[in-house]
């Protein structure tokens, strides 16, 4: 376990990160003893030094819930981070690709809460229940920390990679569709590059969603209502650079698209 004043230089070393763009060294490699929980401890301090500069937090991220994406990283655990105001873009939007660092986009479906959410026990009944509605996104990846060699620890601490989300497409009630059969079909530049259907989330996108219930339980922390929650990518990560079209077509569920500049 790692002493608060490490902890506390490795939140400083990642907020730099972000206002540099120049990932730090991994963690991992600095601090082998270093654990999830750690991770946790780091990110948490993260959020609050965040929010203390008045930024807003609206919702969770939840990761490395598919098959897809654990084979793409070579992590086996979900993980989660924060959504602060500012990373939530509207479709159509323009992204300046140089404000992150080894962008990447993900799709997936976020879930907008009317009750809150707390665990130990919650079910997937109990999301559906508090979800007023689920509508298509996409996920935009950011790297504070080196890409190569990445473990858990590095990830959890990097706020799960979460750089900013757009949202899109046509909101619908929890029980409007069957969420296990929405699916995507994931374009860059009018080129098909991945295509997924959400259950590869867990079977289903509400099972993470409860994961993330129980897990934050154990530190006193719940779901809110209001709160958006991105259940995790159902393809692989899309690299993408400036110039870049991406345009993610959901059906039924209508399409969200953005530009990076």
């Amino acid at each position: 376990m790692l002493d608060p004043q490490a902890i506390s230089g490795i939140a400083d070393e990642l907020l730099d990160a972000a206002r540099t763009r120049t990932p730090v060294p991994l963690l991992t490699s600095r601090y082998p003893g270093m654990t999830v929980e750690d991770s946790y401890a780091v990110q948490r301090l993260w959020c609050r030094r965040n929010e203390d500069a008045g930024r807003t937090l609206v919702g969770r991220k939840i990761g490395l819930t598919s098959r897809a994406m654990q084979a793409a990283t070579g992590i086996t655990e979900p993980d989660y981070g924060a959504i602060f105001d500012d990373m939530v873009l509207e479709t159509g939007c323009s992204v300046r690709w140089d404000q992150y660092s080894h962008p990447r986009v993900e799709v997936e479906l976020a879930f907008v809460l009317k009750a809150d959410l707390t665990g130990p026990g919650c079910t997937i009944f109990d999301v559906l229940n508090a979800t007023d509605y689920v509508v298509p996104a996409l996920e935009i990846l950011d790297s504070r920390i080196e890409m190569e060699g990445r473990t858990i620890v590095d990830t959890i601490s990097d706020n799960a990679a979460m750089g900013a989300m757009v949202i899109g497409g046509r909101p619908v009630r929890p029980d409007a569709v069957d969420l296990r059969w929405v699916s995507a079909i994931l374009y860059k530049n009018q080129v098909v590059e991945e295509t997924g259907v959400a259950a590869g989330v867990l079977d289903h996108p509400a099972a993470g969603v409860h994961w993330l219930a129980n897990k934050i339980a154990a530190h006193g922390d719940g779901l809110k209502a209001g709160d958006i929650i991105l259940a995790g990518s159902f393809t692989r990560p899309m690299w993408v650079h400036a110039g870049d079209t991406v345009h993610a077509d959901y059906g039924p569920l209508g399409a969200v698209t953005c530009r990076f500049v």
